[in-house]
């Protein structure tokens, strides 16, 4: 027998040594999948079906990146990223995490120029003007805008028990990333949700946080994301007007006088007055379709 054929097979037998070494530290890391949203990942085909637990364990960390569950938790339980803005890094840290990591993964491949605050600024403009569009004509057309600016929007359904609007986090020095979650479904709130996003873009909060919309504005930077997207769709100004109006025309009035889709004026109208009834049938609502 030549040597190459006795040093091929001690090749194989170290390498299945190793293997069996690697997947006897993988089964002590199996409860670790339990906090995992695995039937979830597994129905958006982002983790594969197997019934060797081992083989999900090895799915669920090729989808983070990482090779451990211990590099998972240096990334995703960091006190930068754990202890801001939401508690639901506390409570459901897998479903949590499962949904900025889908947009991470969807973003990665956008390309982008790199970001430009004054192209971001104009990006915005246009996309405010966009809202009186269907959304299978603005959704493209906003993401064009947006990467050319050096932002990657991407949409990724809602996780259960993760009730987050959107999402903001930088991917590099010059690309960063808005993502949506089309919660609630209504224009109302994916306009505020989006201009809420790219405000801690554009008024250059931190590049070393991740930025969640869930809602709570108990934090100085999400109150200043707040007023810049509701300033931006609609200025304080008008706030009284808005208030008094007893009509349907009203809204629809002062939304062409704004450029604006009528939906945006009816939820600051809601928003204003706590009359969550009125005026919803000119509030219309998006789908995964018209995301897609």
């Amino acid at each position: 027998m030549p040597a190459r054929f006795w040093n091929n097979l001690e090749a194989q037998y170290r390498e299945r040594l190793a293997n069996l070494d690697e997947r006897e530290k993988m089964k002590a890391d199996l409860d670790w999948l339990k906090a995992m949203p695995i039937k979830d990942l597994q129905q958006r085909g982002v983790v594969g079906r197997h019934a060797d637990k081992v083989m999900v364990l090895r799915d669920v960390l090729a989808f983070y990146g990482v090779g451990s569950v211990e590099a998972w938790k240096e990334i995703w339980e960091a006190p930068e990223v754990a202890a801001r803005r939401s508690t639901c890094f506390q409570t459901c840290p897998g479903a949590a995490s499962a949904w900025i990591r889908q947009g991470e993964v969807l973003a990665q491949p956008v390309s982008c120029q790199p970001y430009d605050r004054s192209r971001f600024h104009a990006a915005l403009t246009a996309i405010r003007a966009l809202t009186v569009e269907r959304a299978e004509v603005f959704r493209p057309e906003m993401q064009r805008l947006c990467a050319e600016a050096g932002v990657a929007v991407v949409f990724v359904p809602e996780m259960k028990k993760v009730p987050w609007n959107g999402a903001m986090r930088w991917l590099g020095p010059n690309k960063v990333m808005i993502l949506m979650s089309l919660r609630g479904k209504t224009e109302d709130k994916f306009w505020f949700s989006f201009f809420h996003e790219a405000g801690h873009v554009y008024l250059q909060h931190s590049k070393k946080e991740l930025y969640i919309n869930d809602g709570v504005a108990d934090d100085p930077q999400e109150k200043e994301a707040d007023v810049f997207a509701a300033s931006w769709l609609i200025p304080h100004t008008y706030d009284a007007v808005i208030k008094g109006f007893r009509s349907a025309d009203e809204i629809k009035g002062l939304a062409v006088q704004l450029g604006v889709t009528p939906g945006i004026v009816a939820g600051r109208f809601r928003h204003l007055t706590g009359k969550w009834n009125r005026f919803s049938g000119l509030i219309r609502k998006f789908d995964w379709k018209s995301a897609k």
